[in-house]
């Protein structure tokens, strides 16, 4: 199989090897378009797009399944770039697929997304669209992959060999203050498959980990089980996490009937 990328053919060997750079990357498409969300990896493909003199603009969708602070997130780094960003304002929550969240919600999901954000840098001029995938995601542990490559979404950053680890450093020498921004799934994944997806569990999601971070708590999840929570911390705030536990439960009972913090860090 031969990777066209601008005009350049890629062997198979070639592939996420750093057998190309960034900046050659841009010189070979100078036109594009990213899907920004907001988080470390479409913010560094974006900064590197505007560094590289690339003709970009970047597409941030607003929906249901994403927190506030990553729009906000997203337009802070727009603006610190002064990267022309355009906002798609949908509803996830149209496509029945998604909603009733089978096990590969992710890929009907991206799929809905990412034809949105087609559409649109279509209409604006932009045939090239990229995303923040890296060389340290696994292709086997993410349905949405598939969404990718079935719509033809190139990423940049997984094609050049980069990892998350280089990533975080690239971000922060460009000077991104979100550049040690934890890994941030959506608010659908705190939700078990097969159990329906509703406006109402993920607002309830967004609101209980905003508490939780407004707590001193960086990189958690709280995870619906019925009607009660499951709070996950990673290991270096547990013990805090346990001697807080009724502090916890108080802030978060408007939301759950009960609240249980796992004893297996994250």
């Amino acid at each position: 199989m031969i990777i066209m990328v601008g005009l350049v053919e890629l062997s198979p060997e070639c592939k996420y090897n750093s057998c190309m750079t960034l900046k050659e990357f841009f010189e070979l498409n100078p036109k594009i378009a990213v899907a920004f969300s907001g988080g470390v990896d479409s913010a560094f493909l974006l900064s590197e797009a505007v560094k590289s003199g690339a003709d970009v603009r970047a597409y941030c969708v607003r929906s249901e399944f994403n927190p506030a602070f990553e729009f906000e997130d997203a337009r802070k780094i727009a603006d610190y770039l002064g990267a022309d960003m355009v906002q798609i304002t949908m509803s996830v929550l149209e496509d029945e697929t998604v909603v009733s969240n089978p096990e590969d919600r992710c890929y009907h999901c991206k799929l809905h997304i990412m034809s949105r954000i087609k559409e649109a840098a279509a209409d604006d001029g932009y045939g090239i669209i990229s995303d923040g995938t890296n060389a340290s995601d696994d292709a086997d542990d993410r349905p949405g992959m598939k969404a990718l490559k079935e719509l033809g979404i190139i990423s940049p950053l997984r094609l050049c060999g980069i990892t998350k680890e280089e990533v975080r450093e690239g971000a922060r020498r460009a000077g991104l203050d979100i550049w040690d921004k934890p890994a941030y799934a959506c608010l659908a994944t705190r939700i078990p498959h097969g159990e329906r997806i509703t406006e109402s569990k993920l607002k309830g999601t967004e609101k209980a980990e905003r508490i939780l971070y407004d707590m001193g708590f960086r990189d958690f999840r709280v995870r619906w089980r019925g009607n009660d929570a499951l709070v996950q911390v990673k290991q270096d705030q547990l013990e805090e996490a346990f001697e807080r536990a009724d502090e916890i439960r108080t802030a978060l009972g408007r939301i759950y009937d009960w609240i249980e913090i796992d004893e297996n860090p994250r």
